[in-house]
């Protein structure tokens, strides 16, 4: 039994029944996505953004709201499947969606058509399809040739550049010319070497009035100069006049003009320098939060909600949640800053402010207390550093001339 039977089981090889063709959308045109953009994957500085945001997105913490899907809730503290953990299961999810910019989530269903579990796929082509009832359903062809089919309200569909597609992503065709770009650059670097390494000359050459005379020349001078064993010395008869060395300067790109080349893709996938080289952190790295890695979050628990709870459930407060300690990416100072005036005032548990620095949990409960500074205290209560008066204390202070 192979991965595709432990995901879709029984359930994924399911058919609409009644054989209800094409679900057409408000476009007017059958909806199927054809996966494709592979290629972007093999360009390193592209590679290197996706990865960047890939590894941020994993370190998300997904949590479950409500007392509904109390069997899900367990199975998941283990991880998302059987196969992957939540970090992998995250950094895949965020890499076909970069890439792709639509990535499908399917539940995997127990024995009784509940989810249990989630996984990314990756079929080579997507179309909707509908049942007798006009329901929409996704069918699903992968690399193997198998196929599958699930019902489009169990499935999530996360996007990037969704604009004339109703339910999947735009393809990666505006980044070509910027592919293109890279690739000559790199082809201009490569060739600049090899010709650093040769040497070319170009000569006149007298009494010879045939071009097929002046070809058998080239050849026998080719043969006999550039042989193995000859030498470094270049040895030219007086048939030859006006000898120059052929100097060849290959152009590249300069460096302003591959920053510009560096900067469309870090603008295009919403990641910079610092981040792809780990010194992102504080207020940059808040930026970087919140333009990349918060808004797959709210994507992602939005779509999980609705692909796993029903309407009464969500409505009763039942959702997911993908979160990230912040804290965590302040500098040092920072941190230190934020502990102290935090817990001063007795605004954060010890607990959190050990999980800003990246320390477990103390035992036993002991992490589940507020801190405060001895100077504070309520004011609408008594001190109890300062004696409680009495009533012929207050009546002196009230008539102080008696």
């Amino acid at each position: 039994m192979g991965l595709f039977q432990n995901i879709f089981g029984k359930w994924g090889n399911r058919a609409p029944s009644g054989g209800g063709g094409i679900w057409t959308t408000l476009t007017g045109y059958a909806p199927a996505f054809t996966s494709a953009g592979g290629e972007l994957y093999e360009v390193a500085l592209i590679r290197a953004s996706i990865d960047a945001k890939a590894r941020a997105i994993s370190k998300l913490k997904i949590e479950m709201q409500g007392g509904a899907r109390a069997k899900l809730r367990s199975e998941l503290r283990s991880g998302p499947n059987p196969w992957q953990t939540w970090s992998q299961y995250l950094y895949r999810l965020s890499t076909i969606l970069d890439i792709r910019n639509t990535a499908f989530i399917l539940p995997i269903l127990d024995d009784f058509g509940e989810p249990c579990g989630f996984i990314p796929i990756l079929p080579t082509r997507t179309e909707v399809i509908q049942d007798s009832h006009g329901d929409p359903w996704l069918r699903f062809q992968f690399a193997t040739g198998e196929h599958a089919a699930m019902e489009l309200s169990r499935v999530g569909i996360m996007t990037r550049y969704q604009y004339r597609d109703d339910l999947f992503g735009e393809s990666n065709r505006a980044l070509d010319p910027t592919m293109q770009l890279i690739s000559m650059q790199e082809q201009g670097i490569t060739e600049g070497i090899k010709n650093g390494a040769t040497f070319r000359f170009m000569a006149r050459v007298t009494n010879f009035t045939k071009s097929e005379d002046l070809t058998k020349e080239r050849n026998r001078f080719n043969k006999n100069q550039l042989a193995e064993g000859a030498g470094g010395i270049l040895l030219f008869p007086n048939t030859y006049s006006d000898i120059h060395q052929i100097d060849q300067k290959p152009y590249t790109v300069d460096a302003d003009q591959m920053k510009l080349i560096q900067e469309n893709v870090f603008t295009y996938f919403g990641t910079n320098l610092d981040v792809l080289q780990n010194k992102c952190f504080g207020d940059a790295w808040n930026a970087f939060y919140e333009g990349a890695i918060e808004t797959f979050a709210i994507q992602y628990s939005d779509v999980t909600t609705r692909m796993t709870y029903s309407k009464r459930e969500i409505a009763a407060g039942n959702r997911f949640f993908a979160t990230s300690n912040r804290l965590q990416y302040m500098s040092n100072a920072d941190k230190l800053q934020v502990s102290a005036q935090m817990a001063d005032r007795g605004l954060m548990y010890v607990d959190e402010i050990r999980d800003m620095w990246n320390l477990p949990e103390l035992p036993d409960g002991l992490g589940k207390r507020l801190p405060v500074r001895g100077e504070y205290y309520d004011a609408s209560q008594p001190r109890k550093d300062q004696p409680v008066k009495n009533e012929e204390d207050e009546k002196d202070a009230a008539n102080p001339d008696s």
